[in-house]
């Protein structure tokens, strides 16, 4: 048997997996995200609990023994810990909006810039080297207090088997890893003002660090790979390592990657290049703020049901009766592919006789460009696979192949969890048929005439874009 762990933004997940990729059992709990005036955290204690409690309770189902199990978890975000690995105050979560003002001064300065020329990695407000700054001029004693900052996977991994704080490439990669030397860019550190922060960065584990677990949650011994972070990881889970190829996450994030063995810095800074544990091979990541989660806030606002989505999708036309949505709903503004920290949605064409039905699908289409705008921006040109949330419905999912134009290769179940296992095993030399455990459940192909239909509202959602990122200062082609 083989477990993946993944710690989610809102969601804690541990997967059974048999040797052939069959997923065996799934065990989740729900974690709280605080949030308050910008200020986005979580209970480390919460989150650890979580996972110690899927875990307990998918091993007590589990028809044989745990051969090896992979560990994932959400990325970015700062998750400050003591020399015991305890929590000296809440995460700050990648969500988490304080550190704009930061990131407004450094894109007017050239800093941001400067960054991302050396590392590939556009920092946003939630991202490691804003949110250690903000800390340093407003929380300087978490920071004293602190022995490590670290990411969420880390926290997780320390506390179940007791290894020393350490992370790995994928997350180091924003924003403080050279993508060449595969080693922090000190250069970077003191552009950001945190020198004298530099002994907080933990470790860089290269390749992915191992440790046996001590028996809390996972059977005591069980081999445990840390990584990659949930992006990479699904990658893998979902088969895209070939270059060209492509992966649409369409969670609380909206994560566009492609893969990679280009390293090309021009170009509007934005996104990141996450590093792999394949030397010279990456992924070229769009990891917009906008997914699931404007999604939800359109539901609650209007009162509908998740249930009711679908039926909503199929009897609203294409182009929602004229009504628009720009889904930057994150109070962080966007990320991917571009940054503006000040960005916030908008509806437009909405009437008295709007219903909610045109709401629904209009935030949908809006989400669908952005990842359209996301997939172009990264590089795709081979097949495109798609996982997440979002492709629990089908009209949705129907509605993003019309949007995008192209085939999407849907795959389900826990597709982060699956990485993980993926990942260790190859760490500790385990051979799995990994075309076996990616196989796509369905392939949904486009309608060519919602697809023309769609190609042109695209056209028309990037010149609203333009214009509205001209009205919070963040033009197209500033950095």
């Amino acid at each position: 048997m083989f477990i993946g762990i993944d710690v989610g933004t809102s969601t804690v997940k541990a997967a059974a997996f048999d040797r052939s990729g069959a997923e065996l059992g799934v065990e989740a709990r729900q974690i709280a995200l605080a949030m308050r005036g910008g200020a986005v955290e979580q209970d480390m204690n919460e989150v650890y609990g979580a996972v110690v409690a899927v875990l307990d309770a998918l091993t007590d189902r589990l028809p044989g023994p745990v051969e090896l199990a992979g560990l994932t978890g959400q990325g970015d975000g700062v998750w400050l810990v003591d020399g015991a690995g305890r929590p000296v105050r809440a995460a700050v979560s990648w969500m988490d909006g304080r550190a704009h003002g930061l990131v407004d001064q450094w894109l007017a300065d050239g800093t941001f810039e400067a960054v991302y020329r050396r590392t590939g990695g556009a920092v946003f407000p939630g991202s490691p080297g804003p949110l250690l700054a903000w800390l340093d001029r407003h929380e300087p004693a978490a920071l004293d207090a602190a022995s490590a900052a670290l990411y969420c996977k880390d926290m997780v991994f320390g506390r179940l088997t007791g290894a020393p704080p350490g992370t790995d490439v994928s997350d180091a990669s924003m924003p403080f890893l050279d993508p060449r030397t595969r080693a922090y860019d000190n250069g970077v550190v003191e552009l950001l003002g945190l020198t004298h922060r530099r002994g907080l960065l933990a470790p860089v584990g290269d390749p992915i660090t191992t440790a046996a677990a001590r028996g809390e949650g996972l059977p005591a011994r069980t081999r445990l790979a840390n990584g990659p972070y949930d992006l990479p990881a699904c990658a893998l889970g979902a088969g895209v390592t070939e270059p060209g190829d492509g992966l649409l996450i369409v969670g609380t994030c909206l994560a566009s990657l492609v893969a990679t063995t280009d390293l090309d810095l021009s170009g509007e800074p934005a996104g990141l290049h996450i590093a792999t544990d394949r030397p010279g091979h990456r992924l070229r990541a769009m990891p917009a703020m906008v997914g699931t989660a404007a999604l939800d806030w359109v539901l609650s606002t209007t009162g509908v049901a998740h249930g009711e989505v679908d039926a909503l999708l199929a009897a609203t036309p294409p182009g929602a009766h004229g009504v628009r949505v720009l889904p930057y709903f994150a109070p962080s503004g966007e990320r991917a592919p571009f940054v503006a920290p000040g960005l916030r949605a908008e509806l437009t064409g909405v009437s008295l006789e709007s219903t909610r039905g045109d709401l629904v699908r209009a935030t949908c289409e809006g989400i669908g460009y952005a990842a359209r705008h996301c997939l172009e921006a990264a590089g795709l040109t081979g097949t495109l696979a798609v996982c997440g949330g979002g492709t629990r419905s089908p009209a949705w999912t129907r509605l993003l192949a019309d949007v995008l134009g192209r085939p999407l290769r849907v795959v389900e179940g826990e597709v982060g969890a699956r990485g993980a296992v993926l990942a260790a095993a190859e760490r500790f030399g385990v051979p799995l048929d990994t075309a076996r455990w990616t196989r796509p459940t369905a392939v949904v192909e486009p309608d060519p005439a919602r697809a023309d239909l769609y190609a042109e509202g695209y056209a028309a959602h990037l010149s609203r874009l333009v214009r509205a990122r001209a009205r919070t200062g963040n033009r197209p082609g500033r950095s």
